[in-house]
């Protein structure tokens, strides 16, 4: 039997590669804009791999011109404390480590069950690297997870871009012109 949130790891990756059917089932509560979104990434699908174990990234994203390592969480509750488990604020700094050894922008996707429309946000880690080309772009954009008095990090559904938005950003441009 697959582990509770196994289901929406795959769920994303089937949005990422533009997978017809996950697509079609995504849209039905979606308004014009989110479908767009959605539509969208079937003409720009990422090559998505599931990382095996606890590798401190769920999947890993490739496509020509972005390239990132993805967390899945998912919940029935909007906002999402970290200092509930210690194991969930190392993975978060580790993946950002890593991440910015290679000029990778880390990217949290936040599956909030039983919501119509978008259900998914996606953020990244709040940090003082400096990314390079369209990464430093897409970090920019990216909301960021936030912190509380205590500093420990805090992600809310609310305060994510919706990840057909993220859809429609990344294919604002093919750079033929660049």
């Amino acid at each position: 039997m697959a582990a509770p949130g196994d289901i929406y790891e795959r769920e994303l990756k089937a949005l990422l590669t533009g997978d017809k059917k996950a697509v079609t089932k995504m849209v039905k509560t979606c308004n014009a804009m989110e479908t767009a979104g959605y539509m969208r990434i079937s003409l720009e699908p990422f090559l998505v791999i599931r990382a095996a174990g606890s590798l401190g990234v769920d999947l890993v994203a490739l496509r020509w011109d972005f390239s990132f390592p993805i967390e899945v969480k998912s919940s029935s509750d909007s906002t999402l404390h970290f200092s509930k488990s210690q194991r969930l604020t190392d993975q978060a700094d580790k993946m950002l480590d890593d991440c910015k050894r290679s000029h990778l922008v880390p990217i949290y996707a936040f599956r909030l069950k039983g919501v119509h429309g978008d259900p998914w946000r996606v953020f990244t880690i709040p940090t003082d690297h400096e990314y390079k080309g369209r990464h430093a772009t897409l970090y920019r954009r990216m909301p960021k997870i936030g912190t509380t008095s205590e500093g420990n990090y805090i992600m809310r559904w609310e305060e994510g871009m919706k990840l057909s938005d993220m859809f429609l950003y990344l294919s604002m441009s093919d750079y033929s012109a660049v």
